[in-house]
């Protein structure tokens, strides 16, 4: 057993969150400001929650251990 738990990163746990198949949901950038400049489609896109690619989904799972 180890000796010290490694402690889940809030900053992370608060931006991500774990689906039932163990993927990362997350939310997509761009969408606080400057709305007049988007089209009304790619607002709308934004709004859906988006899967952590591959390339940082390890890197994300090592930050959220408990």
């Amino acid at each position: 057993m180890a000796k010290n738990k490694m402690k889940t990163k809030k900053s992370v746990s608060k931006r991500v969150k774990v689906t039932a198949t163990g993927k990362l949901k997350r939310k997509h950038t761009n969408r606080s400001h400057m709305a007049h400049s988007k089209s009304t489609k790619q607002k709308r896109h934004l709004k859906k929650d988006g899967i952590v690619t591959k390339a940082n989904y390890k890197r994300l799972k090592y930050t959220l251990q408990d």
